[in-house]
Order: C-alpha cells, then sequence, then structure tokens
C-alpha cells in the first residue's frame, strides 16, 4: 500500500524547501524529503555559511510560497556590482567598474542572505503549512515511474506515489539517474572558500568581484553585526591553493586575504570557520522526464559567478509552479513536463555557457592575457547601451 500526495520533492536544501513553501502554499499536498536534516544556527556543526543573493525577479515567488516577509527584514540590498580587475604585475586595482542598479530600475538588484538562516525561515514556514509533510532525515531510495504516477521508496522503507516527483536532489541526483537523464560536466580543477568576515570600511552595499588569476573573490554584502559592517566572501582559486590556504593559521589566512582583496575594505577579520567544495559546471540533457521534473542542481550546476545559481533555481520553480496553477489537473503530465522542459532548457543552457566563459576568463593567468581581459572589461563597460543590456541579461529581466 501505498500513500498518495500531490507532489514529492527530493531534497530539501535551499531550493527544495523554497519549492515545498511555495507548492505548499498553493494548495498542493507536498512531502518534501532530505537526508541531512537543516542546521538553523550559524555557529552549529554543519552550519552553511554560503550566502545567497536574491535577484529581484526570483522576489515574486518567495512572495507567492509566504517566504519574503520573513527572510526580507534579515536581507543587505545590492545596489551595485563592482568588477576589479587587478590582473597587473602587482596585486592592486588597475580597472574598476560599478553597474548600479539604479540604470535599470528603482530596485536594487538583489538581495543577500545567509542560508543557514533562509533555511530557519524556510522550515518555520514548512511549519505553518498543515498540507505539507517534511521529511528531515529521510531520503529518496528508489524511484519507478508509470504514466500515472511517480512511485518512490524512501530510506526507511515508507513508500508514496505521487503525481508530480521534484528532484531537487543536487549535482549526483538519485532522481535523474533513476530517469536515465544524463549530464554533460566541466571540470576546471577549481575549488571554492566560503565564510564571512567583518572590515572597518562599509560595504556601502556593493558586491565586488576581483579578479587576479585563478578566480574571483568576491566580496558580497551581508547585514552589520554588532554595530560592524561584515560581508561574505567567496574565494575561488586552484584547488591546490584553497587546500593550502584552508590549513593556515588564522593569522596568515587573514593576511593572504588582505592581499588578495587589494584592502579594499580595509583590514579583514574572519568571523565563521571555512567552507569549501569543488567548482563545476554540470547541465542535464532534460529538465524532466516520466511524471518527473529537475530543477535546482539535479538539473544545473554552475561556478558561483554573477548570483546565477539559486536564481536559476527560483526560475526553474517559477515555470513549474505556473504550470502547476494553470491547470491543477495536469499536473506531472507529459504536456506539463514536455513545456517545462521548452520553457527552460534554453536559457539554462545558455546561462550556463556564458558562466562557463567568466570562469575561464576569471582564471587567466599569463599577463597578456590579464590585460586583454582588463581591455575588454573596460571597452564593455564603456558602451552605455551594451552595459544595460549585460546587466539586464545578469538580472534574468528583458
Amino acid at each position: 500500500m501505498r500513500d498518495e500526495t500531490d507532489i514529492l520533492i527530493s531534497g530539501g536544501g535551499v531550493a527544495g524547501l523554497a519549492a515545498a513553501c511555495a507548492f505548499g502554499s498553493a494548495g498542493f499536498q507536498v512531502v518534501c524529503v532530505e537526508p541531512n536534516p537543516p542546521v538553523t544556527e550559524a555557529d552549529a556543526a554543519g552550519s552553511d555559511l554560503r550566502s545567497t543573493a536574491f535577484l529581484h525577479p526570483s522576489i515574486p515567488v518567495l512572495e507567492t510560497a509566504g517566504l519574503w516577509a520573513r527572510l526580507a527584514p534579515h536581507a543587505a540590498a545590492l545596489q551595485i556590482m563592482r568588477i576589479v580587475d587587478a590582473g597587473g604585475p602587482v596585486a592592486e586595482p588597475r580597472v574598476v567598474k560599478d553597474f548600479n542598479a539604479a540604470d535599470l530600475s528603482d530596485q536594487p538588484f538583489g538581495w543577500n542572505l545567509p542560508n543557514w538562516l533562509l533555511r530557519r525561515e524556510m522550515v518555520a514556514r514548512l511549519a505553518e503549512l498543515p498540507n505539507v509533510r517534511f521529511l528531515p532525515g529521510l531520503s529518496t531510495a528508489a524511484v519507478l515511474t508509470r504514466e500515472s504516477a511517480a512511485l518512490v521508496t524512501l530510506s526507511d522503507g515508507q513508500r508514496l506515489s505521487a503525481r508530480l516527483l521534484i528532484g531537487a536532489d543536487g549535482r549526483d541526483s538519485l532522481v535523474r539517474t533513476a530517469l536515465g537523464i544524463p549530464v554533460k560536466t566541466l571540470r576546471y580543477g577549481q575549488k571554492a572558500l566560503a565564510f564571512a568576515v567583518r572590515h572597518p570600511i562599509p560595504h556601502q552595499n556593493i558586491s565586488t568581484e576581483i579578479h587576479r588569476a585563478g578566480g574571483p573573490f568576491t566580496f558580497v554584502p551581508l547585514p552589520d553585526r554588532d554595530g560592524q559592517p561584515c560581508s561574505a566572501v567567496v574565494w575561488m582559486d586552484h584547488a591546490a591553493e584553497i587546500d593550502r590556504r584552508a590549513a593556515l593559521p588564522v593569522a596568515d589566512f587573514e593576511a593572504e586575504m588582505m592581499e588578495r582583496s587589494c584592502g579594499l575594505l580595509g583590514p579583514l577579520r574572519l568571523i565563521s570557520r571555512l567552507t569549501q567544495w569543488p567548482i563545476i559546471a554540470q547541465i542535464a540533457a532534460r529538465m524532466a522526464g516520466e511524471r518527473s521534473a529537475l530543477m535546482a542542481e539535479a538539473a544545473h550546476v554552475m561556478p558561483p559567478i554573477g548570483a546565477q545559481g539559486l536564481n536559476m533555481s527560483l526560475a526553474d520553480l517559477t515555470v513549474l509552479l505556473d504550470l502547476a496553477l494553470a491547470d491543477r489537473a495536469s499536473l506531472g503530465s507529459v504536456a506539463m513536463l514536455d513545456a517545462y522542459h521548452r520553457k527552460r532548457h534554453l536559457d539554462v543552457q545558455a546561462r550556463v555557457s556564458g558562466i562557463d566563459l567568466l570562469n575561464r576568463a576569471s582564471m587567466l593567468g599569463a599577463q597578456p592575457l590579464r590585460d586583454l581581459r582588463a581591455g575588454a572589461l573596460d571597452a564593455f563597460y564603456s558602451i552605455a547601451p551594451l552595459r544595460r543590456t549585460l546587466m539586464r541579461a545578469g538580472i534574468g529581466v528583458r
């Protein structure tokens, strides 16, 4: 005997939790499973110290999910995206260009929040929805699809039947594997370090991406802590360099990040532990299968440049939710899932390809190529219509 539900979401990371909140708020019966119970305190073991920037096209689906009112009081606005080329012989800024959201609208580009806090507020929202069952500590063990339903066995032996199975279970997705959907993966030999810092110079709601070699060093504004300016940092570089830095004493690490940041925000003080992960780009050949849809990192992975990752996941969610609400009776049908694939896959391919090119440019080590990169940044910025077009493309608006 199988329990029945409208939607089963495999994966309760930030994207999966957002999907559970959105579909639950829309009145669907939802089950969400996640093998690793969410860590919802900054200082707890296993806390996700990365941050997420929600670009403003992502806000409507968060509002629909009943989440944005919870998140907005904790968010730091991103008004300016600053690109700094520090690729000269000496680690210092030589080209600095500001992309200001005011050139497009009266809205900032987006808002930044720490991932542990996102999980806290999302789990709290799920608790308000009686039609949603969140099952932390359980995972999807087996998937069998039929024309009428997806049949799922959980890690504790429970068996569920869902009109729609959503695979939000990460880059090594079991759902994607069970559906037989292949992926294309690009490897860069890079890793990223994520952590938080405090600094004496206010960030002024400016997200700063500093390019030299190996990958960008990025400050993303966080709300002040104890009256002091704070930022989240993502530091990308060749894997061996990241491993070396992660093993440094704190004082030596702070000295290296001060040099790499060109001192733009003054002396940096580490206020969190370090987390690291490998950098890849990955794209699934299809976004959907029988009675099943892939979203977030089950469908696409890219380097953390330009705040694209989770915003693409929320674009997936927006399309899925719109299709489900347009015809509730067709939830999980061939027509619905074909439409989802058509609406999302070309955009996903374009964005993964674009971020791949940007990352390869950021890795350049040879001085003549770094000089070429700086010249291209200067040229693109100087052409106002092109600058605005790049900004619109970056945040996902036409």
